[in-house]
């Protein structure tokens, strides 16, 4: 994986992590893809490798998508 694709990835499981209750799996791409985060062609390729590994599950994260998303939150802290 290059590092562009893991920093996205990265950028994906915090998103989900924090995303609102009421917000959909659809609803934080289009968030990442009007904030120019990331393109929504990017977000969705992402999404369906963490979908096939096991990270996210029925639209939210899974306990193994959960902490690389906390990992990821430790990666960006100062």
């Amino acid at each position: 994986m290059s590092e562009d694709n893991e920093l996205l990835t990265q950028v994906v499981l915090m998103s989900l992590m924090y995303k609102e209750a009421g917000e959909s799996i659809v609803d934080v791409g289009n968030i990442l893809s009007d904030s120019k985060a990331m393109s929504l062609d990017e977000y969705n390729e992402i999404v369906l490798v963490l979908q096939k590994d096991g990270m996210i599950v029925d639209g939210e994260l899974s306990f193994v998508g959960l902490a690389l998303a906390q990992k990821a939150q430790e990666t960006f802290k100062l």
